[in-house]
């Protein structure tokens, strides 16, 4: 996010068709304007924007990001609950509380893969990180102020120091949708923002003096100019890569024709691009209503579909499409070579061979059938990508699929001794 603002340029491909026709209409305590979300509302991405992803492709990146981000908050990670009797919620999984098989690594796979929706995920982490980064900016500012530059002439701007003494320590933990926040983490991010904006204002070039725009950086410098000393900390974040940030996620997926453009209503996009292009804001306020709407929308659509894959069943759709196949081959080689074995009036040991094509077909069409490879569940793996595989580590999903697992095992059991025993048992009559 800290680079220079992407520029936009028109797609070089024809729009992608819907994944689904609807969107289920639910409604909601939050006031967000037409929650109706439009049909189509998660797109596919083509080959061509799939090669670019901003988001890492391992859990090993996610850790290196994860260390960053809590370098630069100042707060530690969230630490998954241990004790959770319940499948996560959808912010739990994006604030990173989880653990695989339904991490934030595991979603973004399936959103990438399955969903081909990956975008909306990228614009709301991007939103995320933007938060963080304006917290540390803010805390930083406030930390200098209240410490480090004692002497340093506010007069200019009162309004500001007194945003700054009052927002305490803001040291909550991951951003998220403002449904799910508390007050004080409400009220902290709205008197954050509104220090933004007042910074803004003061450096403006509608400013009456530049008299008063010297003394407002002079108190409160760009942390990137600031000298580090024991009564002044040192600064890794710049007042210009908050507007940098908030550039970029424009120019990424809210303007037409963007490189990796989201379908939002047109008045949120329009809103988003006025705010900032028109008026220079970069707080995250601006971002508020299009990351609760995306949230909502994956939260209605998407994720519902990743829980029941990864919580119900430990196989991905290619996968399960392969033991469809195998399972019906073995099954049609079981009979062929049943019925064979009868009318030749073949020995019952010879038919004993047949166990075999028939435990392998309904195996894997029993496999197919629920979503899940009980040995794999029982030894606790979870498929995230074809043949590659991940240890369940979330308590409850663990037992929740070996009870499954279990099940499954009873019913291929019951159905293949059923088969077994009759092709092997009944009479022969050699034709």
């Amino acid at each position: 996010l800290l680079g220079a603002p992407a520029k936009p340029h028109p797609r070089t491909h024809a729009p992608s068709t819907p994944l689904t026709p609807t969107l289920h209409h639910q409604s909601t305590a939050t006031s967000l304007p037409d929650l109706s979300f439009p049909a189509g509302f998660f797109v596919s991405r083509t080959s061509s924007e799939s090669d670019t992803p901003i988001f890492p492709r391992n859990r090993d990146s996610i850790n290196i990001m994860e260390d960053r981000s809590t370098g630069a908050s100042g707060t530690p990670s969230p630490q998954p609950d241990l004790h959770r009797n319940r499948l996560p919620t959808l912010f739990e999984v994006l604030s990173r509380r989880t653990l695989p098989p339904v991490d934030l690594f595991s979603f973004y796979i399936f959103m990438r893969d399955q969903q081909k929706s990956v975008d909306y995920l990228d614009f709301w982490l991007d939103v995320a990180q933007h938060m963080s980064l304006c917290r540390h900016y803010v805390r930083e500012l406030r930390r200098s102020v209240l410490v480090g530059t004692p002497d340093l002439d506010k007069s200019g701007s009162k309004r500001s120091s007194a945003i700054l003494e009052g927002l305490g320590d803001m040291s909550h933990g991951a951003a998220g949708p403002s449904m799910y926040a508390s007050e004080k983490e409400k009220n902290q991010d709205a008197q954050m923002s509104a220090y933004l904006r007042e910074e803004v204002h003061e450096d403006s070039p509608q400013s009456s003096t530049g008299e008063q725009r010297g003394r407002a950086s002079g108190a409160f410098s760009t942390p990137r100019d600031m000298t580090t000393d024991s009564n002044s900390p040192a600064h890794t974040v710049a007042r210009q890569d908050i507007r940098a940030s908030a550039e970029k996620i424009l120019y990424t997926f809210l303007l037409p024709g963007a490189e990796r453009e989201i379908i939002l209503p047109g008045s949120i996009t329009q809103d988003v691009t006025t705010a900032i292009e028109d008026f220079g804001r970069d707080d995250p306020e601006v971002f508020d209503v299009a990351k609760d709407y995306v949230f909502q929308a994956m939260e209605r659509d998407a994720f519902p579909n990743f829980l029941r894959m990864k919580a119900l069943g430990n196989l991905i759709p290619t996968t399960l499409q392969i033991r469809m196949i195998v399972g019906l081959l073995s099954m049609f080689g079981g009979f062929w070579a049943a019925f064979i074995l009868i009318f030749l009036d073949a020995a019952r040991t010879t038919r004993c061979w047949l166990i075999l094509p028939f435990t392998v077909g309904v195996y894997f069409l029993a496999s197919y059938q629920y979503s899940l490879d009980p040995v794999l569940a029982l030894i606790g793996l979870s498929e995230y990508t074809p043949f590659n595989f991940s240890k369940i580590r979330e308590p409850y999903v663990r037992k929740l699929l070996i009870k499954r697992a279990i099940m499954v095992l009873s019913v291929t059991l019951l159905i293949d001794a059923a088969l077994c025993v009759l092709f092997i048992l009944v009479p022969g009559k050699r034709l």
